[in-house]
Formats: structure tokens, C-alpha cells, sequence
């Protein structure tokens, strides 16, 4: 793109995404100027207290653990000393996958085969649904805390992702956070979530099969290849901040690691401290830009035991989806989706946005 198409006016314009192989209708005429975009229903889940008022609290709160399910562990550990927690992870009292099922038989033939077996099937419920709760205080969001308390959140992601990965009938997991009711939380507390499934879910395979394809037709990796001004937020030695060139969502960012890596869960605490900062930085400036909006972010790794044959173009990242309209019949019926802001210009004004203040 020219710097003139990235800063003049605009039609409307389709193109395709080559991670999740879906087209976007880029339609500037249905939304006012992208800097007037705001959320019509702020979260701001956990208001500061007033003087007078009680202390919001909820069973995610310090001193009310024993009201939560199960604890899987805690950050700092519980032992040698009894320190405050700043994390835990716990099971989800009301899962959508029950641990305490017995586990489906593993498929014939392996991973192609659960690609690619025809006709209708069914399984028992059984995986793993857990809740990482991201502060004892009700009050602070994921981005009030520095970026070493959001780098202890995704290394704490990434500990009970390698305990799953140990077992033998856990395909895929997913890590994600919703953050405001209508994004799915349920809990205005911060926290997030993760399933264990024992099937590797289609949206995955199909994004790993459409960058088969880019790899196939261009020797190079889909995300290895995002190397734009005009749709770069921000930049640090190991990861980029974008909004992706064909973003399904207004304002949708992806944190993708510089270098090539197939699995979140192999970060390492350096690494872990520089996603933490980014990742704070882009979801402060969500929240100024965007009236506080709610959102979902979720972790796309590679499912355990990935062919050698298929890494080099298997790569993580993060995708953050600011929840700033209703999806309607055409998205649905057609796959397709229709974003009112481009990509060049919502990342004009995230990377142009000071947070500092």
C-alpha cells in the first residue's frame, strides 16, 4: 500500500486473510470517522470505591478461596513460606468439559485422520476447564498491574498448558480471557480461562491448513511475512503488535513473536516480561481509545505432537477482538465479515495514542 492509500479516502475494498482464510468487506461508509468509534457499553466491571461505600468482593477475591472449585496451583507457591497468592488457577465450577470423565479412545491413523475422517461423530464431554484468576483484588484489571504481574499471568498460562500437554487424551488448548458480560464474562473479577479438549477444534486446523497453503505458494510462513508500517502499532526485539491487513473486527490486534515459534507455552520468562509489556500497552490503549470496551483475547498456539512436516509454518500468536459491534446475518450465512475502520488507519490511531498519561 501506498502511503497516500494508507492516508487518504477510502471505498470499499475486500481482501482476504491468510491465517484464517476468510474474506472482509472493508466498508468506511457504514461507520462515522474511526476515531469516533467508541463502545456503547464500557465494562468498567470493577469500579474504584467510594469513600462510603463497601469493598466489592466475590468468591475470586483473597479470603473467600474456599468458595471456588478446586485449586490446581498458586502464584507464588503456597510453600515453603504461606505468602499471599497474586494468582491462582482453579477448576471451573461449572466446566464445559468434565476431568472426570473417562477419556475417548485415541483415533487410528493419528492426526491426519482426525483432520480429515468424514461423517458425523460423537464423543463423551470429557477435557479440561480451568479459570487462571489474575489478582486477588477485584478492583485492578489485567492492564493495572505492571508488566511483570502480566508476565507472571501468561507464565502461569503457559505452566498449566505444558500439565495438560502431559496428558495422552489432551489435543488442543485453548487460553482466552472475556472481559465484560457482553464479550461472555460472567465474573467481573479478572480472570481468564482455558480448555483442554481431546479433539483439536476445526477453526484450528483450518487456520493451520490456510497457512499450509501460503507456505506451499510462497516458501514462507504467513506470520513470519507481517512486515507493514502502515499496519504495525508497535515493535519490540521479539514481538510486533499489528492490526492485521484483512482485520475481521474494528481495531483487532495480533502480538506475533518476531521469530518463528509454533507453541506459546515453550516462552521463556524474558520473553514472558517483553509479551507482558506489549500486551498491557495495546489493551491500555483499547480502553482509552475505545471507551473501556469489552473484548476477548485468545492465544492461538499449535495443537500437541504437530508433525515436524507441518512447523515451519505453525506460529502462535495473540489476537485481541475489541467486542464494538453485533455480528449479524451476512457474517453468519456467508463467513464473511464486514469491518467499518481499515486496518491502516485503526493502527494509525492506536500507534499515534499516548498511554502515558
Amino acid at each position: 500500500l501506498s502511503a497516500s492509500m494508507a492516508e487518504g479516502s477510502r471505498t470499499s475494498e475486500a481482501r482476504r486473510d491468510d491465517v484464517f482464510g476468510r474474506w472482509v468487506i472493508f466498508s468506511p461508509a457504514r461507520s462515522r470517522r474511526p476515531t469516533d468509534l467508541k463502545s456503547h457499553n464500557p465494562t468498567n466491571p470493577s469500579p474504584a470505591p467510594s469513600a462510603d461505600a463497601p469493598k466489592p468482593s466475590c468468591p475470586f477475591c483473597a479470603g473467600r478461596e474456599s468458595e471456588c472449585a478446586p485449586e490446581i496451583f498458586r502464584v507464588p507457591p503456597p510453600e515453603p513460606e504461606a505468602s499471599p497468592w497474586r494468582i491462582r488457577v482453579i477448576e471451573n465450577l461449572y466446566p464445559a468439559l468434565r476431568r472426570d470423565l473417562v477419556p475417548p479412545a485415541p483415533l487410528v491413523g493419528g492426526e491426519e485422520e482426525e483432520e480429515t475422517a468424514p461423517g458425523e461423530r460423537a464423543m463423551c464431554g470429557f477435557g479440561f476447564h480451568d479459570v487462571v484468576i489474575e489478582t486477588p483484588r477485584h478492583d485492578v484489571r489485567l492492564w493495572d498491574l505492571d508488566a511483570e504481574g502480566v508476565s507472571d499471568v501468561l507464565l502461569a498460562y503457559a505452566a498449566r498448558v505444558r500439565q495438560l500437554a502431559e496428558h495422552p487424551a489432551v489435543k488442543y488448548v485453548q487460553v482466552f480471557k472475556n472481559h465484560g458480560a457482553s464479550a461472555g464474562a460472567s465474573m467481573a473479577h479478572s480472570h481468564s480461562q482455558m480448555l483442554g479438549t481431546p479433539f483439536v477444534p476445526p477453526s484450528v486446523t483450518t487456520r493451520l491448513n490456510h497457512m499450509k497453503e501460503t507456505f506451499e505458494r510462497s516458501g514462507h510462513c504467513s506470520l513470519c511475512e507481517i512486515r507493514s508500517e502502515y499496519t504495525l502499532i508497535s515493535e519490540t526485539p521479539n514481538f510486533s503488535a499489528i492490526v492485521p491487513f484483512a482485520a475481521s473486527y474494528p481495531f483487532e490486534i495480533w502480538i506475533i513473536p518476531r521469530q518463528h515459534i509454533s507453541y506459546f507455552h515453550e516462552i521463556g520468562q524474558d520473553k514472558a516480561l517483553e509479551l507482558g509489556s506489549l500486551l498491557k500497552t495495546m489493551l491500555q490503549k483499547l480502553c482509552k481509545q475505545l471507551n473501556d470496551p469489552p473484548f476477548n483475547f485468545m492465544i492461538h498456539s499449535s495443537p500437541f505432537g504437530l508433525s515436524s512436516s507441518r512447523l515451519p509454518y505453525a506460529h502462535w500468536f495473540l489476537q485481541i477482538v475489541p467486542q464494538l459491534s453485533v455480528i449479524g446475518g451476512f457474517e453468519i450465512g456467508s463467513g464473511c465479515y464486514i469491518n467499518p475502520v481499515f486496518p491502516e488507519d485503526a493502527a494509525k490511531i492506536l500507534r499515534e495514542l499516548d498511554c502515558s498519561t
